[in-house]
């Protein structure tokens, strides 16, 4: 009898155990299933919330913690795909950009001679004008077409080295020979200007770039030098070579640029206080594309009242 009833116990005992075990059990197996669902609705409004904040492009926050298994491939996949659109977006944000710039630049350019034209074609067209006047209004219309040739010839061609369109030959040039044209095209100008234009590049120099483009990158800075020299004062270009570059300067003691100034003056249209009248303010933009473009690099330093130099490096 009282073995009867110590095992009846004990199977009780059992028993009560194995309920509380099985109670444990369902337990945290809902505990499991309630965090589960609970992970997934926060992940759910995270990524709701991600995609949110993400439709109109103007910013790509990040992720700050990526989640396991399939969330967190979905999770990644979104941020690939946005990234990708908010490259895309950028890049076409910067086209249009360019585009409207560009059409304000042209707008503001042509302004100016389109007015002289339409006013010299009025002329042209009073009852009471001579002969010499005639020639005179047409020589001077003529003039201003041939400035807006010339204006939409050379933003084209920059617009294609902006675009990375435009083909640069790759030939042995001697850098002496360069100079010596650019001389002879600019003596007059030097001497007009009553600035004396010193050339000492030795012949030994070679570079490899295009010659007509690099030419007409030197050509502009060395011109400027000279348009912004008063009488009396002097363009100097010196160049010299090692086994990493070749280093062309081209200084002047002319009118000099401010601080202010300096930072932009290779930018396209820009002018600087003291640009001439008739400057359009695109042969330094011109130059650095074109130096850039032979993947070298210009630099200029300038003191207000002393000069400037342009320093090039062709590697």
């Amino acid at each position: 009898m009282i073995l009867i009833i110590a095992v009846t116990d004990t199977f009780v005992n059992v028993l009560i155990i194995l309920c509380i075990v099985l109670a444990v059990l369902l337990i945290a197996v809902a505990a499991f299933f309630l965090i589960r669902e609970w992970r997934m609705r926060k992940l759910v409004r995270e990524l709701t919330d991600y995609v949110t904040r993400v439709q109109d492009l103007s910013e790509l926050p990040g992720m700050n913690k990526i989640a396991e298994g399939e969330f967190g491939i979905l999770q990644s996949e979104i941020y690939k795909v946005v990234t990708i659109l908010r490259e895309e977006y950028s890049e076409q944000f910067r086209q249009k950009r360019y585009l409207s710039d560009m059409m304000s630049d042209l707008s503001h350019q042509f302004k100016t001679p389109l007015t002289a034209i339409s006013l010299m074609t009025e002329l042209l067209m009073a009852p009471d004008v001579t002969e010499e006047q005639r020639l005179e209004y047409a020589a001077k219309i003529d003039s201003q077409r041939n400035r807006m040739t010339w204006l939409i010839r050379n933003l084209l061609t920059l617009s294609q080295m902006e675009a990375g369109v435009l083909e640069m030959k790759s030939e042995a040039i001697r850098l002496s020979d360069m100079m010596e044209e650019i001389s002879d095209s600019l003596s007059i100008l030097a001497e007009v200007a009553e600035v004396d234009l010193q050339i000492h590049v030795p012949e030994a120099i070679t570079v490899t770039g295009d010659p007509q483009w690099l030419r007409e990158a030197v050509t502009n800075i060395v011109k400027n030098g000279i348009e912004h020299t008063p009488a009396g004062g002097f363009v100097s270009v010196t160049a010299a070579s090692n086994n990493l570059f070749t280093r062309i300067l081209i200084e002047d003691n002319g009118k000099g640029i401010s601080r202010e100034h300096l930072p932009h003056i290779f930018e396209r249209f820009y002018k600087a206080g003291n640009e001439s009248t008739g400057s359009v303010g695109i042969g330094l933009a011109m130059a650095k594309r074109i130096i850039n473009s032979h993947g070298g690099t210009i630099e200029a330093t300038s003191e207000v009242g002393k000069g400037t130099c342009f320093e090039i490096k062709l590697y």
